[in-house]
C-alpha cells in the first residue's frame, strides 16, 4: 500500500512541476498568455529553451517545446502587446540564467 502511494506521489509530482510548452494559435486556447520582452531587466521569468524534454523539469524557466499540443504541461500564446500578456519573459542563452524575477507569478506555470 505504501509503495503504490509513493509511486503515485512521484508521478503526480513530476506532472505539476514539467515545463512541457506548447505554443497555441489562439489566444482562447491557451492557459497564459506571453509576451517577450526586450530587456531582462522587465521580465517576470527568464526563459531557457531546453534541448531534451527530460531538463524541462521543475518550474524554475526551463522550458521545452513540444509539437503536440497534448503532450504540453501548458499552452501559451504569445500576444502582441505587453498589455495583454498574464506572464512577460525573456529567452536567455544560458541555463543558470533562467529563473523567476517575479514570483507572484509563478504561479501561472503549475
Amino acid at each position: 500500500m505504501n509503495r503504490a502511494l509513493i509511486i503515485s506521489l512521484l508521478l503526480f509530482s513530476s506532472t505539476v512541476f514539467s515545463q512541457k510548452i506548447f505554443s497555441v494559435d489562439y489566444e482562447s486556447r491557451a492557459d497564459v498568455k506571453v509576451f517577450v520582452v526586450d530587456y531582462e531587466s522587465r521580465a517576470d521569468l527568464l526563459v531557457y529553451k531546453e534541448d531534451y524534454e527530460s531538463r524541462a523539469t521543475g518550474n524554475e524557466g526551463r522550458w521545452f517545446f513540444v509539437d503536440y499540443e497534448s503532450r504540453a504541461d501548458k499552452k501559451i500564446f504569445f500576444v502582441d502587446y505587453e498589455s495583454r500578456a498574464d506572464l512577460k519573459v525573456y529567452f536567455v542563452e544560458y541555463q543558470s540564467r533562467a529563473g523567476w524575477k517575479n514570483k507572484e507569478k509563478k504561479h501561472l506555470l503549475y
